[in-house]
């Protein structure tokens, strides 16, 4: 492997084409401005590198990048790539990740607006980001505790199993299909919306309007603090262990919960059973009481 050290490029296409080569201590930044530095590589390695120009890996194939700094000028960083891995490595510019393939991204830091879009294959661990749009129309997911911040989360993705993550965000998982949440704590406003085969397993639940238009959708244990108007429209199996503070026209299935305040069933293709596991409460005179 060649080993290129303590350099600094700022042409165009400086590395363009490189094979079996590693990049330690490298500055990518200069008056020159150029772009695509690493473009149409295969088998690169990036060692404590700081990347301040547009577009440094394009069509590579065969990438580790670890240790390093994109900034927010390093925009659309990864493109078209695939067998990525990065470790310990901020990710600030826009749109940093895309029409990748075969991705692990652990321990980084992610300020990103529009990441991960069309991403085929990604495990992420132990990391935070910041973005919206986030994963958008992503397939064959596995994120693993990673502190997420931002609107429009996880749209239209598929194939997806979530672990011990937070999440605050806003319409997240519309249009997702056969997602696995477990043990998550997704705090949002009109969460998962059109989703089909969404499971969530020992999960907390926060905000308005969740879970509604939805098929296939199944919570097992789950809490759901401060949400109103849940579940409309839906085809739903649930388990919940707290107060639900309105529940309207689940289209069918079964919902138990220990107490909700209101349960709103004025559609009359809403044939959805409410389960009242605790003591009956005003306005819940649409429930079965268990």
């Amino acid at each position: 492997m060649k080993v290129i050290e303590n350099k600094t490029f700022d042409m165009e296409r400086a590395l363009y084409g490189s094979r079996d080569i590693l990049a330690r201590n490298c500055s990518f930044d200069g008056p020159a401005d150029g772009e695509s530095a690493f473009k149409e590589g295969e088998d690169i390695k990036a060692e404590h590198c700081f990347f301040n120009l547009r577009y440094p890996f394009w069509h590579d194939r065969g990438l580790v990048i670890t240790d390093s700094e994109m900034t927010e000028l390093c925009r659309a960083a990864l493109w078209y790539s695939e067998q990525v891995e990065i470790a310990g490595t901020k990710m600030h510019g826009i749109k940093a990740l895309r029409e990748c393939r075969d991705v692990v991204v652990k321990n980084c830091d992610i300020i990103s607006q529009e990441f991960g879009w069309s991403v085929r294959g990604l495990r992420m661990e132990d990391t935070t980001a910041v973005s919206e749009y986030f994963m958008m129309r992503s397939e064959n997911l596995a994120l693993k505790g990673v502190n997420f911040k931002g609107k429009y989360s996880f749209q239209y993705i598929q194939n997806a199993v979530f672990e011990n993550c937070v999440f605050d965000t806003k319409d997240a998982f519309w249009h997702g299909k056969n997602i696995t949440v477990r043990d998550c704590v997704v705090k949002g406003e009109y969460l998962a919306w059109y989703s089909d085969g969404l499971t969530l397993v020992d999960c907390r639940i926060i905000g308005t309007q969740p879970f509604c238009y939805c098929k296939n959708l199944k919570l097992i244990d789950c809490e759901m603090i401060n949400t109103d108007l849940a579940f409309e429209k839906s085809e739903v199996e649930a388990v919940v262990t707290t107060r639900v503070d309105s529940i309207k026209n689940p289209l069918s299935g079964r919902i138990q919960v220990p107490e909700v305040l209101e349960v709103i069933m004025d559609d009359e293709k809403a044939e959805g059973e409410v389960v009242i596991s605790g003591p009956k409460k005003a306005g819940c005179k649409m429930c079965s009481c268990a």
